[in-house]
């Protein structure tokens, strides 16, 4: 895979003007690995290789399960304010519930091959925040 120089830079900006804003860096992958307003349940395998979501502390390098928040940012970002209430530490739960698709890993695969499926859902999420960011998705709750 070639990265064109042009890429490089364009995430260098990208990158710098998010710090400027005051937005964490945990907030710049949490959106990579939690934002997924067109994601559906056929797009695990090929959502999670595009954005190169792994997990270093697995044997395979494959992340076992990975959470796609099928909402737009400013929608989700509200949940670490008056759109959530506040849980314990910096975890927020989300006041509204969220469609969601959740991709599980297939046993016996390694990284790059990690092989995923996905599920829809409705849930309540729950998020840790930082300074009003998202920075982490922690869970989903179905309402019972």
């Amino acid at each position: 895979m070639e990265i064109h120089q042009s890429a490089v830079i364009l995430l260098l900006v990208l990158a710098a003007s998010f710090t400027d804003s005051g937005q964490p860096y945990n907030y710049i992958k949490f959106l990579n690995q939690h934002f997924g307003p067109h994601v559906s349940e056929h797009d695990c395998d090929k959502e999670i290789r595009k954005r190169d979501i792994t997990d270093s502390g697995t044997a395979n390098g494959c992340k076992e399960v990975n959470t796609f928040i099928k909402a737009n940012s400013n929608n989700i970002r509200v949940v670490c304010g008056n759109g959530g209430t506040h849980l314990r530490g910096n975890l927020f739960k989300s006041n509204q519930p969220f469609p969601v698709v959740t991709c599980k890993l297939q046993s016996g695969q390694r990284h790059p091959n990690c092989q995923y499926r996905g599920k829809k859902s409705t849930r309540y999420i729950v998020l840790g925040c930082d300074g009003g960011w998202p920075v982490h998705y922690d869970e989903g709750i179905i309402n019972v």
